[in-house]
């Protein structure tokens, strides 16, 4: 069975993971590398055949539609941005599709099923229905100690930024990975974890107490930042929970 060739761009580690993971779950893909920027996937896309770009938006350096507009004969390309604001641009260059993070694994799916090859579907109907069906993503795949660690969402009680780490509090342990908390934002679903300082994220299904001014999370206060003091009520208020 063929298989489609896959480059990813994208300069932040735990996104490109998650992109790999998803890849690895369908047939007829195949991750041929990762890119941290546009310069090396030049490089790249002038030594091996490439059949779909999954292209970050926001790259050190070329930027990622910047770095498209120079390919005279580009793969096939799926934007995988945290903004929405260039949609447009991205679809007047004729991107496959426009993937918004926290990717779910099912949007991923639709995007992959934009693909066309010789007038068919990269994933017939046949094959679709044998791959797994998620009603979001479920996990996070993070490094530690150079391994790949799952973490099930369910599970994260929440994060907290010190310096070039991230400490993720699950029950009766905690996962320090090497990540920037404003990276782990935009992996998180909206709907199930609110940046509430600098320095934390909290699962909303966990939070045991609040004020003004702290969340109370499995018996820690956790600080409510004052430039997100408001955000935080309004989250709250429409949970029903208002301060």
């Amino acid at each position: 069975m063929e298989k489609f060739k896959c480059l990813i761009i994208e300069d932040e580690p735990l996104a490109a993971e998650i992109l790999q993971d998803y890849i690895a779950q369908v047939p007829l893909l195949v991750c041929t590398g990762t890119c941290r920027d546009a310069l090396y996937a030049m490089q790249v896309l002038q030594q091996e055949t490439v059949d779909v770009i999954f292209l970050d938006i926001h790259l050190p350096g070329i930027k990622g539609l910047d770095f498209l507009r120079t390919l005279q004969h580009p793969p096939k390309v799926i934007i995988t941005t945290a903004y929405r604001e260039y949609a447009l641009d991205g679809y007047e260059l004729s991107v496959v599709d426009y993937l918004l993070k926290p990717i779910h694994f099912n949007r991923f799916i639709s995007a992959v099923n934009k693909l066309k090859v010789n007038e068919r579907s990269l994933l017939p109907p046949s094959t679709n229905s044998s791959l797994p069906t998620l009603p979001d993503a479920q996990h996070l795949l993070v490094t530690v100690n150079k391994k790949k660690i799952k973490i099930y969402l369910r599970d994260i009680l929440f994060i907290e930024s010190r310096k070039e780490y991230v400490h993720i509090a699950l029950p009766g342990k905690t996962i320090i990975t090497r990540l920037g908390l404003t990276e782990m934002e935009t992996l998180l679903p909206g709907e199930k974890f609110l940046r509430i300082h600098r320095s934390f994220i909290i699962a909303l299904d966990k939070l045991d107490a609040f004020s003004a001014t702290a969340i109370d999370v499995n018996g820690q206060s956790l600080p409510v930042g004052r430039k997100y003091r408001e955000q935080v009520q309004q989250v709250l208020k429409d949970k029903g929970r208002a301060v």
